[in-house]
């Protein structure tokens, strides 16, 4: 009787320490998938909330800030040379007028239009009806255009350049021609300014932004090729030119027109061939 009962006992321990043990594994388990659960919500990239990442998100490329190794003109073209060179691609406008033009006319990404209405290019609004800035300029508060970023201002300058009829000349010239593009955008009245080209020319010559004209050609010319531009230069009359606003476009007076023209009076027609000179 002793015997059984003692059998009886033993049966009892170890059925509880049986159950303890079981119980055990069970909180394990559970601790595991927790731990398990805690970390793939960590890993997890979709916790982004849903209507953020339906946002446009914006191209990234760096604002140019000083450098121990590279001044603000080195940086400003380490930025956007890409850019540049795929808008060669898309409109065949070389990249080393373009990246020239930046730099000149946005001082280097510094400029107030540049920074604040990511206006590279000086720009201005007419046809415009996107978002605007206004700027002293030729006169008091102008109006510019504005863009969300800084290719949006890359790509309206190529097409500033490719959809009006008066640089359409321009790209008859080699992609690495780069003093006949400078100097043909002056005869084409995109800037007043005599000195122009030779700013381009200038800056593309010292940073040696050609190089990124023959990335895009492939060229293995050392140096690029170079066309004479004639001192007379011819402008077609189209519907609204005055010698007025021609004088101005060309920085010449009316005078002068008249004179190597042989007119006797400011009237024009359409399609009339005008010479001007270029010095």
């Amino acid at each position: 009787m002793k015997f059984s009962l003692r059998i009886i006992m033993v049966l009892i321990v170890a059925l509880i320490l049986a159950s303890c043990g079981g119980k055990k594994r069970i909180v394990t388990k559970k601790k595991n998938a927790r731990t398990k659960t805690e970390r793939v919500v960590r890993d997890d990239r979709t916790s982004i909330p849903l209507e953020d990442q339906s946002k446009e998100v914006a191209p990234v490329v760096a604002v140019p800030k000083p450098s121990n190794n590279l001044n603000i003109t080195e940086i400003y073209i380490a930025t956007y040379g890409e850019i540049a060179k795929n808008n060669m691609r898309a409109h065949k406008i070389p990249a080393s007028i373009t990246l020239a033009q930046g730099i000149l006319e946005s001082g280097s990404g510094r400029g107030r239009l540049a920074v604040e209405g990511n206006n590279h290019f000086g720009i201005k609004c007419h046809g415009w009806s996107g978002d605007k800035i206004y700027h002293d300029d030729d006169a008091s508060q102008e109006c510019f255009r504005k863009y969300r970023h800084a290719e949006q201002s890359f790509e309206d300058h190529s097409q500033f350049l490719t959809s009006r009829g008066r640089y359409a000349k321009l790209f008859e010239l080699d992609g690495d021609d780069y003093e006949a593009w400078a100097k043909g955008l002056r005869a084409a009245g995109y800037a007043t300014d005599r000195k122009y080209p030779d700013k381009l020319i200038s800056l593309i010559e010292r940073f040696q932004l050609y190089k990124y004209d023959q990335e895009v050609l492939g060229s293995t010319r050392s140096k690029p090729r170079r066309t004479e531009v004639p001192s007379h230069l011819t402008h077609k009359v189209v519907q609204g030119d005055t010698m007025y606003s021609l004088s101005r476009r060309y920085n010449i007076s009316v005078n002068e027109l008249q004179k190597m023209n042989g007119m006797r009076n400011s009237n024009l027609q359409i399609g009339q061939i005008l010479i001007i000179k270029d010095n």
